[in-house]
């Protein structure tokens, strides 16, 4: 008699509303939000006020990726983990993506994600979502806001098992 298992599926589904939420409800708020802005200030000023915008933002992805950039080989020279600097090139990275797209709405969630001083409230967010995501415990050691290996959150768990023996030739 065979001893073999059926194996089971762990791999999650994908959140198919999150699609909709970004591809059909992100849109029409920022749809919204412009008509109402423009209704205030006038379809012009809007217009002005979204390209501005827009520069600000590329700007603002040039000067702190530049910055993360100089971080990250920093980081890799002196040998130490960058996940730092990682979480901060990614969070720049996204926020230029939103900041590249028409909307006073993304524009917003780019801020926090880009501007120096909002940054770690985003990183910390990332940490939860991709420490979520991996589902391991020690998944990113020193990664911000996500599990460190020794902590009590880890005390007990049983670790790699190390064999002792002797190399022979």
């Amino acid at each position: 008699m065979s001893n073999t298992r059926p194996v089971a599926r762990s791999r999650r589904r994908f959140p198919w509303w999150l699609l909709v939420v970004a591809f059909v409800v992100v849109p029409l708020v920022e749809i919204y939000v412009i008509i109402q802005i423009g209704q205030v200030i006038g379809a012009w000023w809007t217009i002005a006020v979204l390209i501005a915008d827009s520069l600000l933002g590329s700007w603002l992805v040039k000067r702190e990726g530049g910055r993360a950039w100089r971080a990250l080989q920093s980081a890799l020279q002196s040998g130490k983990m960058p996940a730092h600097e990682l979480a901060d090139g990614a969070l720049i990275l996204i926020g230029g993506t939103l900041m590249l797209t028409p909307g006073f709405v993304t524009d917003l969630v780019a801020l926090v994600a880009i501007l120096p001083f909002t940054r770690p409230f985003a990183r910390r967010l990332l940490a939860r979502v991709v420490t979520r995501k991996l589902g391991a415990a020690t998944a990113f050691p020193g990664f911000p806001g996500g599990p460190a290996a020794g902590t009590a959150r880890n005390a007990g768990r049983p670790g790699p098992e190390v064999v002792q023996g002797d190399v022979v030739d």
